[in-house]
């Protein structure tokens, strides 16, 4: 069970519970895939609805290393991701709210 008051998020994947955490180390490692400076034009594109796919699965992919997990985004590409791409999108999107912010002040509860 993910830990909202850390920045934890689950995600279930092939049927398995995965707890996802933005460590500085996987904020660093999503800024160099992404091409950006910084991590808040990601935050921008969030909270404008103007993310891609592609944002989504770096989100995943770090928060999943961030909580310990050895694979990359190669390895979701025939994920059965529970909830499917809605669901992954509200999770990276939570992911990075909890980065940031308090679980009081993202208007999420767990």
């Amino acid at each position: 069970m993910a830990n909202p008051w850390t920045g934890e998020v689950t995600l279930t994947i092939d049927g398995t519970p995965h707890v996802m955490k933005l460590t500085l180390g996987a904020l660093a490692e999503l800024e160099a895939q992404l091409g950006e400076d910084t991590i808040i034009g990601l935050v921008e594109r969030f909270e404008s609805g103007a993310f891609s796919s592609r944002d989504v699965l770096a989100l995943i992919v770090a928060g999943l290393r961030g909580g310990g997990w050895q694979g990359g985004a190669r390895d979701l590409l025939s994920a059965e991701i529970a909830g499917g791409p809605v669901h992954a999108a509200q999770a990276a999107g939570q992911l990075l709210s909890r980065a940031f912010a308090t679980p009081a002040s993202d208007g999420v509860t767990e």
